[in-house]
């Protein structure tokens, strides 16, 4: 059943953006280095800008793994899993980079998620944008069906009840390198 497809058509668009979770993959060049795997929710804030390009909304987090990793080289891997209906797995890997707040074109790149990014701002640390090299799909046979019952809405309360300045603390401290050392939200 699986199949390799020569980009994102808009039948695939219009799935994937349906989808509540999604998990991003990335890993340093090192050999032994840390391979990352993120669980990714919050519906809105994953678009397909076209057949060969998706973004993501990067919001604060414990960690920042995918930031470093695509500063280091860019590889990036995104799957997403059908709970419901058609049991479906589909990956898009590609090379990536995080567009953050002070980057030229960050605000061009927060434009296509609306009021998600609006909503956000004070924490986003940027936005994902990947060039997508491979598209493929294969069953979810084996992926359990699940329900959506909500969505969680603590990451969102944590930050919108920091303010500026802490956000900003948060970032130097926990959010500079990733765990192998590599920079994250620094210039390194």
């Amino acid at each position: 059943m699986a199949k390799v497809y020569d980009g994102i058509d808009a039948r695939m668009a219009g799935w994937i953006e349906k989808q509540p979770l999604f998990f991003v993959a990335t890993a340093p060049l090192a050999a032994d280095g840390l391979v990352n795997l993120s669980p990714k929710g919050t519906m809105g804030t994953f678009r397909v800008l076209d057949e060969h390009t998706f973004a993501y909304l990067d919001m604060t987090g414990s960690g920042v793994e995918t930031i470093a990793h695509l500063r280091e080289n860019g590889r990036i891997c995104v799957m997403f899993c059908a709970f419901a209906g058609r049991p479906t797995i589909v990956r898009l890997h590609g090379t990536g980079r995080a567009v953050l707040a002070d980057d030229p074109g960050y605000e061009a790149e927060l434009a296509p998620f609306g009021e998600a990014a609006e909503s956000r701002r004070r924490y986003l640390r940027g936005v994902v944008r990947v060039n997508v090299t491979r598209v493929s799909d294969s069953c979810g046979y084996t992926v359990p069906r699940m329900d959506l019952v909500t969505e969680r809405e603590a990451l969102d309360a944590v930050w919108r009840s920091r303010d500026d300045e802490r956000i900003a603390r948060y970032h130097a401290e926990r959010n500079a390198t990733s765990l192998d050392g590599l920079p994250g939200l620094t210039a390194g």
